[in-house]
């Protein structure tokens, strides 16, 4: 039995790009869906029994048609051509209000064949093609108010809502275990924070705090394989069972420079015993745009800082890459600069982040003028807090409360 297990398309993530004249749509949304592509693609072709998407389709808990649209075409080639598809319902994925649809729910009320949506904790039971029936127990993300009451809330911090929420969650993927059938492989999906998981840009992304679940309250022996999303950094958090975070698919932002994007195949024996099933495991990686930051250290003296610049863009692949180049300069030196010179090196980048310049002996931070019109506005947020010395905690607090401003904005 073979499982494609991905997690954060987030299509409608459109920093970084710029409008493609052909189709009119964001360049960045044309990265975010070939990479999904890359994803059916190997589905289809190398004939997987199951694909398992651990949640966050969107970026948007609205988002616009044309996403829906682009992300359900994707759905529909693999549902049309007789592969089980599993939709988990992530953070993005979920309203803000009680009440509303999901922004998967769509599947289920047109009844799409193939398609199951993981929008309720419990077990499911999903037929393959081949290799029999396999076992789901799925963990959505858990909104605070449907999982606690007001009287179960009351007199908490948001602190100890959390902790509430984290013991439940622990005593109720427990019993969803020890219900399973032995003699059927089965699977844990959640879309979810498990402890030791190495986060990065998702930090920003987050609608609200986080609660975080003990590793070994899904590392349950039950459990063939154990299938996350909500992390964007592929990682392996522990074997027997193996846990795992499949990542995104594309980078967000300079956090995720170094990331490898991709998504997860394994293989399960049904003829085995629970504990002895699983017999392979890879990451597959797909082609994601390239992030490159460009640092230049300009010393005293230097005699031609500009040439100092060139040379360091030169030596760095930046065709078709978002770049930034950050440039530490004396102050006595900052005039001779030539920023036509360095914007024409800069030519062959996908897009410009930034051009910063540190100005040694200032205690500020300048952003070219030709670049700082164009920075993406949480770009230049992140830019600002490291500058002035924020602490990491109270910048993805503030970060997070200028994402949700943003997103209001953009629905207005």
């Amino acid at each position: 039995m073979r499982i494609l297990h991905f997690a954060d398309v987030h299509i409608g993530v459109e920093n970084y790009g710029r409008t493609d004249p052909d189709t009119g749509l964001s360049t960045r949304l044309s990265d975010f869906l070939a990479a999904y592509d890359e994803v059916v693609d190997y589905a289809l072709s190398q004939s997987v029994d199951l694909v398992l998407f651990c949640g966050d389709a969107y970026k948007s808990r609205d988002p616009s048609q044309t996403h829906q649209r682009e992300f359900a075409k994707r759905v529909a080639r693999l549902a049309a051509s007789g592969v089980p598809v599993f939709l988990l319902v992530g953070n993005h994925d979920t309203p803000h209000v009680l009440g509303r649809a999901t922004s998967l729910e769509i599947f289920q009320t047109l009844d799409v064949s193939n398609v199951h949506i993981g929008d309720t904790l419990r077990t499911y039971r999903i037929p393959t093609r081949r290799d029999g029936p396999v076992q789901i127990v799925a963990v959505p993300w858990v909104r605070r108010g449907a999982f606690l009451s007001q009287d179960d809330r009351r007199g908490l911090s948001p602190d100890q809502v959390n902790e509430a929420i984290q013991e439940r969650l622990a005593r109720a993927i427990r019993q969803q275990a020890d219900d399973l059938d032995a003699s059927v492989p089965a699977i844990f999906a959640g879309h979810v924070t498990v402890s030791d998981a190495t986060t990065g840009s998702e930090r920003t992304m987050m609608l609200g705090r986080d609660y975080v679940l003990l590793r070994s309250s899904v590392a349950l022996p039950q459990f063939d394989y154990v299938a996350l999303g909500h992390i964007h950094k592929y990682q392996i958090l522990g074997s027997n069972p193996l846990v795992v975070y499949s990542g995104s698919l594309q980078r967000v932002d300079f956090g995720e420079e170094s990331d490898e994007k991709g998504f997860c195949v394994v293989e399960l024996d049904p003829r085995e015993k629970a504990g002895s099933r699983l017999k392979q495991h890879q990451f597959q990686t797909v082609r994601s745009r390239t992030f490159r930051t460009v640092s230049v250290d300009i010393r005293t003296g230097d005699p031609d800082p500009t040439a100092t610049v060139l040379k360091a863009i030169a030596a760095t692949d930046i065709r078709d890459a978002v770049v930034r180049l950050q440039i530490s300069v004396p102050a006595e030196l900052e005039g001779r600069l030539r920023d036509a010179d360095i914007r024409a090196a800069l030519d062959g980048a996908h897009f410009v982040a930034a051009v910063s310049r540190e100005v040694k002996g200032q205690p500020r931070n300048r952003l070219g003028a030709a670049y700082s019109e164009g920075i993406d506005p949480r770009e230049a947020l992140k830019h600002y807090f490291e500058e002035v010395g924020t602490p990491r905690d109270r910048t993805e607090v503030l970060m997070r409360r200028a994402e949700q401003l943003m997103e209001e904005q953009d629905s207005q």
